[in-house]
């Protein structure tokens, strides 16, 4: 989809007022945006800013304590989440979204094999065909760049790196509308890094997929997002397309973010 298809295209996420408190400690505060099919958002600011908050409630695991977030659900259309049953909204996360965790470890079934975990969102939509399903994951396993004769050795036989692919290759396999990620090359080593940036990079564009990333990298953010959100103590300071935001901050402290990593 090219970006002026993005801008036409109907939302698929829509987010009014959502806040989230913890006593009187604010998570978040009043985070209001639209993002439409193909488009990555990403999230930034520093440890204590509220990009965590904001990406749990986004995706489900945290209630807010106000606002609304509507998604365009493949089963009921365009609905505020948190108004669908518990048994709905699970759904909703395993067939229209995935969650790419900072450690793999958060996102593996650690006593099944690789590929067990790459399939078994196939099998929670309902797929038995044991053929398919295995052909499918090593497709995907040597999507993401990992010897397919390993399909049967079990997580922590790989690698860090070769962990979080086999995480991000679980959570693709389905078709999401719509995947979050949270610090996703966090605790890797650079080389690792850059690499995983690269094949995400590559993925996202080839599959066309929404993603929802929290970063505190400025490089990861300007590499993997058409559009950010600065965050500081819950609140959104500054947004608009990543070059902008990144070349020209206009606030403050989005100015500081960007001029600490200049001077590194």
């Amino acid at each position: 989809m090219n970006a002026i298809s993005k801008v036409e295209a109907a939302p698929l996420l829509k987010v009014d007022g959502l806040s989230k408190w913890y006593g009187h400690i604010p998570g978040c505060m009043d985070v209001s945006f639209e993002m439409r099919p193909g488009e990555v958002l990403g999230i930034v600011g520093e440890s204590g800013s509220g990009k965590t908050t904001l990406l749990n409630c986004l995706s489900g695991r945290l209630p807010p304590s106000a606002g609304r977030i509507e998604f365009d659900t493949r089963r009921f259309g365009l609905r505020d989440i948190y108004t669908l049953s518990e048994p709905d909204r699970r759904r909703m996360q395993r067939e229209d979204w995935g969650f790419v965790h900072q450690n793999p470890r958060d996102g593996l079934r650690m006593r099944v094999s690789g590929g067990a975990n790459v399939a078994e969102p196939l099998m929670n939509m309902g797929q038995r065909h044991y053929g398919a399903m295995r052909q499918a994951t090593l497709d995907w396993l040597s999507r993401v760049e990992l010897d397919t004769t390993r399909i049967d050795d079990k997580p922590r036989n790989f690698s860090g790196g070769m962990q979080q692919r086999i995480q991000v290759a679980r959570n693709l396999i389905h078709g999401p509308k719509l995947v979050f990620m949270d610090e996703p090359t966090g605790g890797l080593d650079v080389s690792v890094q850059a690499r995983l940036l690269d094949l995400l990079r590559e993925l996202v564009r080839d599959l066309d997929l929404a993603v929802i990333i929290v970063t505190h990298d400025m490089a990861v953010a300007r590499l993997m997002a058409d559009r950010l959100l600065v965050m500081r103590r819950g609140q959104v300071v500054e947004t608009g397309l990543t070059d902008q935001v990144l070349d020209d901050p206009q606030h403050a402290y989005t100015q500081l973010l960007v001029s600490s990593v200049l001077q590194i």
